[in-house]
């Protein structure tokens, strides 16, 4: 018998069509288990949201009696953690699978990642295409697994939240991650710490960028880089990685003008690696030769991040 899959779809509300798209590309896999869908309302009207989507999931449920939809408030913390937690807490399938509102399940995922589970993984990832604009682009791991030496050394923005599935029960989002930044790397990076994870190395996500609501909260996002840097020690250790998140961090602080703090992080971005392209990317960005939006749309537009 195949395995029961839970859906979590956090949602603020705001997005009706990214949402009835990633609804109903849930609900059109054509896989025999059982789906429970579950979307979770981070401080939107529930009601208002079920009416979002109502003539996706109703029809799609009405159909298949294996299906199940819930649409339900954050029961727990504000933000995206709170509102992972709140879908797995209402899941009673074997296995729990992510989505977020603005992406897509490409067909055939549920489908290979169960067999997955079923060969003995405990937590499985996948390939993304990422949109951007007119553009997509594959992003691939290069390997049917992922380690946590694969995770502290980048990011692998293919290890992505909407490409989760994992054993219920087997993990918790930690809802401690600041403005729910970085919530996804560092579970994927405990998980992997556990077992290595099974990757299926093809795209089977579409990642929708353009629309996140987090891309610009710079002060945010160095919160988040230290809260991951204060968990987990080794990324420090790992001179490629520590480099990485370094740059990232000069970055962050360049595209809010804090020029001192960018060139302080920027000079230890290259004491760990000269050749980290982060560094004068951020140095550009302080010195005000090229905005920081500018430079995440010319990245963007490659299937690529700071």
């Amino acid at each position: 018998m195949s395995a029961s899959v839970g859906v979590v779809i956090p949602t603020r509300g705001d997005r009706p069509e990214q949402l009835r798209a990633a609804a109903q590309a849930v609900l059109a896999q054509d896989y025999p288990g059982r789906i429970s869908l579950v979307i979770v309302v981070d401080g939107g009207d529930p009601a208002a949201v079920a009416e979002q989507v109502a003539d996706v999931v109703t029809p799609s449920a009405a159909t298949n009696a294996r299906h199940r939809v819930l649409v339900l408030p954050n029961a727990l913390s504000a933000g995206l953690p709170g509102a992972r937690n709140t879908g797995i807490s209402a899941c009673d399938t074997d296995v729990v699978a992510f989505c977020d509102d603005d992406d897509v399940w490409l067909p055939g995922k549920l489908a290979a990642q169960t067999q997955a589970i079923e060969d003995g993984a405990e937590f499985v990832s996948c390939g993304i295409e990422i949109e951007y604009g007119v553009r997509r682009v594959p992003r691939l791991a290069g390997s049917d697994t992922v380690t946590a030496a694969d995770l502290v050394r980048s990011r692998m923005v293919m290890v992505h939240s909407s490409t989760f599935l994992f054993k219920r029960g087997a993990l918790w989002v930690d809802e401690s991650a600041p403005a729910g930044q970085n919530e996804d790397w560092d579970l994927a990076l405990r998980a992997a710490k556990r077992h290595p994870i099974a990757n299926i190395d093809r795209p089977l996500v579409r990642i929708r960028w353009g629309n996140s609501h987090y891309v610009a909260c710079w002060a945010d996002r160095i919160a988040g880089l230290e809260w991951m840097l204060a968990r987990h020690p080794e990324l420090a250790v790992d001179p490629r990685g520590a480099a990485r998140v370094y740059g990232q961090l000069a970055f962050h602080h360049a595209a809010l003008g804090r020029r001192r703090e960018a060139g302080r992080w920027a000079l230890r971005t290259f004491a760990e690696r000269i050749g980290e392209p982060r560094a004068p990317i951020a140095l550009a960005v302080a010195a005000g030769l090229i905005s920081a939006p500018a430079v995440l749309a010319l990245l963007h537009d490659r299937g690529h991040g700071i």
